[in-house]
């Protein structure tokens, strides 16, 4: 893909966090399955979304601070992605989730649902976390496999060696 802009920040329809605007984005042409002059989600500053590829924010998602979303990833639904979190590859961050600051969420991982992803967590490859989990602390959770992490909080060391000696038995 060339360096053309692909969306464009409506300054008319806006959208309050705190102290910051975020602004609904409109394609300017069609790409991956965003259709020319579609309304996407909300972002804060255009380094919040990629032009490049087919990453895109859907609905009422929102993007701001120093978060990145970029790639062929995808944020939908009413999820949120700010701090210094990135979002990318094929991932997919929807529903009411939340990722947020230095969070890495990339290849085919999703998060959805009402999960948290947060701190220094990277959750990569085939990874799902939904429901009510929430990952936090300095770990990245890869797996090459599908696995679905439902309605847990891993925020010690304890936890997570705890959560490895599980996944281990299969």
């Amino acid at each position: 893909m060339t360096n053309k802009k692909k969306y464009e920040l409506l300054k008319n329809e806006t959208k309050k966090i705190g102290y910051k605007t975020l602004f609904r984005i409109q394609s300017l042409f069609s790409f991956g399955s965003v259709k020319k002059g579609e309304k996407g989600g909300f972002i804060e500053k255009e380094s919040n979304l990629s032009h490049e590829n087919n990453a895109w924010v859907f609905g009422d998602a929102w993007v701001h601070g120093d978060a990145h979303v970029y790639g062929d990833a995808h944020v939908s639904g009413n999820a949120q992605v700010y701090g210094n979190a990135w979002v990318f590859g094929d991932a997919q961050v929807y529903g009411n989730a939340s990722v947020s600051g230095n969070a890495q969420v990339s290849g085919n991982a999703q998060v959805f649902g009402d999960a948290w992803v947060f701190g220094d967590a990277w959750v990569h490859g085939n990874a799902s976390v939904s429901g009510n989990a929430q990952v936090s602390g300095r770990f990245d959770l890869i797996v090459n496999c599908n696995v679905e992490i439902s309605r847990i909080t891993i925020d010690t060391p304890e936890k997570l060696k705890k959560l490895i000696e599980f996944l281990n038995k299969f």
